[in-house]
């Protein structure tokens, strides 16, 4: 009862507009206060401190610094050229470009909605100028970001590797393979979408190796980085935390060695970005501190699990289950906010049932990730329509498709769990 208030208490407040962190903060520090808890006031500040004492914490800003220096290093254009010259001979080819491209960029950008947002900017209103309808150019553009969710550095697997107590960097690898299979199947899609409506390719053949090795050339540096990034995990270089480091070094030896295309005033700006983009996340991870503590210590995760061990007899069943909800609650509640309220309730309900927490990540993320491309509340969704001025009517009716072959996907990745483990499991 007292931690379903608390757990009111939380999403009352940030509907009514307050700040996730805060909502957070206040919810779990009001349980202290109770009459009936005997617990000092003071544990609350305690458990907020303990939060910021983890070293797998540090990939996170090292990660969003990485992102932020990406975009002034001169890679995008170079990234866009390569997926324009291997996709554009397809129907419809300059959206199965932008498939390409958030592959492409899925192992720099570490954020989905950062992906739809650059993508409408570029590519948006040339995809309105050749034709294509603005509610398909901002559904196909949001949409390609959630390959961006399994990819590594993926934002959200890094939280849920840190609030689950899994290893980041076999999340990492996971990731790798769905988000290949995730790319040729929104392409397929795109293919015969392109063909009914009559989007027809960018380009008359098919690229020539010449063609193809002068573009890769161009973006090499970028497209060698998420391999270099998990070789390094894989072979004991360094850590996923560590690896945010070398990331760094790497970006700016890119911008300003190999592409001489980042100044100082760009450096300026891109950490002036990264310190408020880090100060929002940080406060929101050390504020669910005193939340997580609440939970654990009422027993939530094993009541739960308990109950759902009950229920269901069969992982998979529950594995459904739980994804059903997720989406659901994905529709009106942003996906960092799910990893920080459910990663510590439901990884010990899973992991009880005999289900790999490796698996459960890759679902969650893919699942949490889509619920902010759908109505009624998704920030991918408001990002990609306010910026291509496209109707939300039209946006939904064109996300149809796209939503029915992510749920495949998802389901494919529930039922065979080997698709996301095979290569951690075969590496590590």
């Amino acid at each position: 009862m007292t931690t379903g208030l608390i757990l009111a208490a939380a999403l009352g407040l940030i509907v009514l507009g307050m700040p996730v962190a805060f909502a957070i903060g206040i919810a779990g520090t009001g349980y202290f206060f109770l009459p009936h808890v005997f617990l000092p006031e003071s544990t609350a500040v305690q458990r907020i401190v303990a939060a910021s004492q983890s070293f797998p914490l540090l990939a996170v800003p090292l990660f969003i610094i990485l992102g932020n220096l990406m975009n002034v290093a001169g890679i995008t254009p170079r990234l866009v050229s390569l997926a324009t010259t291997l996709a554009g001979w397809m129907r419809g080819g300059l959206a199965q470009s932008t498939v390409v491209l958030s592959l492409l960029m899925g192992g720099i950008s570490g954020s989905a909605v950062a992906d739809a947002a650059m993508q409408s900017r570029i590519l948006g209103k040339p995809m309105i100028a050749q034709g294509y309808g603005r509610g398909f150019t901002a559904a196909i553009l949001s949409v390609g970001g959630l390959i961006v969710a399994t990819l590594p550095p993926s934002l959200g697997l890094i939280l849920y590797g840190f609030l689950g107590e899994v290893s980041i960097g076999r999340l990492f690898i996971a990731g790798v393979v769905p988000g290949f299979l995730l790319t040729i199947i929104l392409m397929i899609v795109t293919w015969f979408m392109s063909i009914k409506r009559g989007y027809d390719p960018i380009n008359d053949r098919l690229p020539t190796r010449h063609e193809v090795w002068r573009e890769f050339k161009g973006g090499f540096w970028a497209v060698m980085f998420p391999i270099w990034l998990l070789v390094g995990i894989r072979f004991g270089f360094f850590t996923p935390s560590e690896a945010g480091a070398f990331a760094i070094v790497y970006a700016l030896f890119v911008g300003f060695v190999i592409h001489r295309q980042m100044t100082i005033a760009d450096l300026i700006d891109a950490l002036g970005k990264s310190v408020r983009d880090v100060g929002m996340i940080m406060l929101v991870i050390l504020l669910s501190g005193t939340f997580g503590y609440v939970l654990t210590f009422e027993r939530v995760p094993q009541s739960i699990a308990e109950v759902a061990l009950t229920a269901f007899n069969n992982p998979t069943a529950l594995l459904f289950t739980i994804a059903g909800f997720l989406l659901v609650i994905g529709m009106f509640v942003e996906a960092t906010v799910l990893v920080m309220l459910l990663t510590p309730i439901l990884v010990p309900v899973i992991t009880a049932a005999g289900i790999d927490p490796v698996q459960f990540g890759i679902v969650m993320m893919t699942i949490v990730t889509f619920g902010g491309m759908t109505p009624p509340v998704g920030v991918s969704m408001f990002t990609v329509c306010g910026i291509l001025k496209s109707s939300y009517k039209s946006y939904t009716i064109e996300l149809v498709p796209f939503a029915a072959a992510v749920l495949f996907f998802v389901s494919m990745m529930i039922l065979f769990p080997q698709i996301v483990l095979f290569l951690p499991n075969w590496l590590m």
